[in-house]
């Protein structure tokens, strides 16, 4: 038996193509050596993962290599935000990040988002840094939800529109270099509440952070593909996606209070998750009406 392109799901394709461009523009950016040997090389590597275990599912068809099918865009999904690192500019000229931090200071200040969110002290600052935390679980919540509720057979429906939404605004990142406002203005516009739960965020970007590009938000993109993608592909416990939409406005009221992500960020990245839903609709349209 031979392989056959159909073997692979729609999810893992989202992801074949996401790496394959990565590596395109690996090789026509300005990279100093041996990045695009490096990137091209592991995603080489991610690929031959890919057709291997869609090979060998095909033949041995045990649920084992279906359950890791499942899994395995995972951790390549925190491979394709730290490949982007590797795409970041020598230097930034700031030239975006002024004219974007403009809107931001309207909406802060003078429309009064910072005193609206700080006029009960440390309590919705605390609840919006949890909730900013909390999108690194919102795939996995998703797709344990489904195993949970035995719609298995759904998750490379929400991975396809999960994956886009992600990967779509990963992608769009070396056309608009850009660095954080908390970074670019680091004593202005900032919270007036310091929580531990900021401290974390903080702390965690600080580690793992890339400087390639905070255009489109890839946090908002991805809260509001897991949550939009959750109401198609679950439509029968509304509950799970509902919780999730809730989280994703906290996160992104979070990006722009906590001055992660300017406002044109967010309202991108929204875009973002509405054009994945779509791609969703036109890849299952029995599973996402």
């Amino acid at each position: 038996m031979g392989f056959s392109v159909r073997l692979l799901r729609r999810s893992e394709w989202v992801l074949i193509v996401y790496f394959l461009y990565t590596s395109l523009l690996a090789l026509l950016l300005p990279l100093r050596s041996p990045i695009p040997v490096i990137t091209c090389t592991l995603n080489l590597s991610v690929l031959g993962g890919f057709f291997l275990l869609a090979y060998a599912d095909s033949l041995r068809r045990r649920p084992f290599l279906s359950i890791v099918r499942d899994w395995y865009p995972a951790p390549l999904m925190l491979l394709a935000y730290r490949e982007m690192g590797w795409f970041a500019p020598t230097r930034h000229d700031y030239r975006l990040e002024q004219s974007w931090i403009v809107w931001d200071r309207v909406l802060l200040n003078d429309l009064g988002l910072r005193a609206a969110i700080e006029s009960l002290g440390p309590v919705i600052p605390s609840i919006l840094e949890l909730s900013y935390s909390l999108v690194y679980t919102m795939a996995t919540f998703s797709v344990a939800m489904l195993y949970a509720h035995h719609k298995r057979e759904r998750v490379d429906a929400f991975l396809t529109i999960f994956l886009f939404g992600i990967l779509a605004a990963y992608a769009l990142f070396p056309y608009f270099p850009s660095e954080p406002p908390r970074t670019v203005f680091p004593n202005e516009d900032l919270p007036g509440v310091l929580t531990p739960f900021r401290r974390f965020n903080l702390a965690l970007l600080g580690g793992y952070g890339i400087h390639t590009s905070v255009f489109p938000s890839a946090h908002v993109s991805g809260a509001f593909s897991a949550a939009f993608a959750m109401f198609a592909i679950l439509p029968e416990k509304r509950w799970v996606a509902s919780v999730l939409l809730v989280l994703a406005v906290s996160i992104t009221t979070a990006t722009i209070y906590g001055r992660y992500h300017y406002a044109v960020d967010a309202l991108a990245g929204f875009a973002i998750s509405i054009a994945a839903v779509f791609a969703g609709r036109a890849l299952f349209p029995p599973a996402a009406r």
